[in-house]
C-alpha cells in the first residue's frame, strides 16, 4: 500500500476517516473548545472549512493524506491528523498537523489514533521511518511524542515561519521499524 491511498482505519475506539466537508460542523465545535496557543496552528471554528480545503488540495497534490478523527464512544469527530511530507520512494512519512478538541485530551483518542497510523505505516506500507514534529515550545506535544517511544532526532532551528511571523524551531522525532514492536507494546498497554 501507499501512504496516499484513501483508507479508513478503525480500532473500535477511534475511526480515522478520509477528511471531507461533512466533518466541518463537528470539527468547528472541537476547534472552538481549544485555547489558542501562540506555538500551535489549530484553526479557529470559522477557519475549519478553509483548513479542510487546504488539506484536500494538499492531498490532491500528493503531499498529504488527511483524516478526520472520530471518537467512537461519542460518535463525534474530535480532530484532524495526517500523513504528510510523504516520501513514497524512500518509504518515509510524517504523522502531523494533528489536533484534537479539549474534550478528547487525556483520553484514549491520541494513543489510539497514533497506534492506527503507525501500524498502517509500518505493517501495510513498509515504512523505514515515521517522523513526528512539533514546535520546540510545545511541551505537551513533545511529551506525548516521547511517551510513544519516538526518539528525538534533533532540533531544526528556524525551520518554519509561523502565521504571526515568529520563527519556529522544530523538535524532530522518529520511530524506526526495529523500534515499532516496543512502541506498539507500549501503546497497547496504555490502551488496555
Amino acid at each position: 500500500m501507499r501512504f496516499l491511498d484513501e483508507i479508513t482505519l478503525d480500532d473500535g475506539r477511534v475511526r480515522l476517516e478520509p477528511l471531507g466537508h461533512e466533518h466541518a460542523e463537528d470539527l468547528a465545535r472541537a476547534a472552538a473548545s481549544l485555547k489558542r496557543l501562540w506555538y500551535t496552528s489549530v484553526p479557529s471554528a470559522e477557519e475549519v472549512p478553509a483548513e479542510i480545503d487546504r488539506r484536500l488540495a494538499m492531498r490532491d497534490a500528493g503531499m498529504m493524506n488527511p483524516f478526520a478523527v472520530r471518537r467512537l464512544a461519542t460518535g463525534q469527530v474530535v480532530g484532524m491528523t495526517t500523513y504528510c511530507n510523504i516520501d513514497q520512494p524512500n518509504r518515509r512519512v510524517e504523522i502531523g498537523y494533528t489536533w484534537i478538541g479539549a474534550d478528547a485530551h487525556g483520553t484514549e483518542v491520541n494513543p489510539a489514533m497514533k497506534r492506527l497510523l503507525l501500524a498502517h505505516a509500518f505493517d501495510e506500507c513498509d515504512a523505514i521511518a515515521v517522523t513526528l514534529m512539533t514546535h520546540f515550545h510545545n511541551r505537551q506535544s513533545r511529551a506525548a511524542i516521547e511517551r510513544l517511544g519516538a526518539k528525538l532526532d534533533g532540533i531544526l532551528r528556524n525551520h518554519r515561519i509561523m502565521p504571526d511571523g515568529t520563527l519556529r524551531d522544530t523538535a524532530a522525532y522518529s520511530i524506526l521499524p526495529h523500534e515499532w514492536p516496543a512502541v506498539r507494546s507500549g501503546l497497547d498497554a496504555r490502551l488496555a
